[in-house]
């Protein structure tokens, strides 16, 4: 099966600093699978902060897809930087890569990620407000 590569870009539009935990590693002393996700959404939770775009704490949109091309073992008790960019913008959804990596530099992984943004009171996709699209907007300029 061949997959398409994840194309992150080298310049990132915003970049989140975090750490992994000790008890981030598994039982073979790698970082587990499931950490990146909490990597990315804190990613996008630091975005939408800067932004201003959290409604009652709460992010405006679902993840609704995403795809991890895990490339070194990562580490527990780390600092990372996660890398964000957003590559496109649709009516209601929205697309964005992500890379972590170490303060050396290290690549462990790139992911991309697919949200829609959505009515919590129906439950139903909604289009990208026009407050969320500018932000979003701004970074790909």
């Amino acid at each position: 099966m061949t997959q398409t590569p994840i194309d992150v870009p080298n310049i990132p539009h915003f970049v989140h600093e975090t750490s992994t935990r000790w008890s981030d590693e598994d039982n073979q002393g790698v970082l587990n699978n499931a950490v990146y996700m909490t990597l990315f959404e804190e990613a996008r939770l630091g975005f939408c902060r800067m932004a201003e775009l959290l409604e009652d704490g709460r992010f405006p949109f679902l993840l609704a897809e995403t795809r991890v091309k895990f490339l070194r073992p990562g580490r527990g008790g780390t600092a990372v930087r996660v890398e964000l960019t957003t590559v496109h913008i649709g009516t209601s959804s929205f697309r964005q890569v992500y890379r972590v990596r170490t303060e050396s530099g290290e690549v462990w992984s790139e992911a991309e990620a697919v949200l829609v943004c959505y009515d919590p009171k129906t439950g139903a996709s909604q289009p990208i407000s026009e407050e969320l699209r500018d932000a979003l907007s701004a970074l790909m300029d």
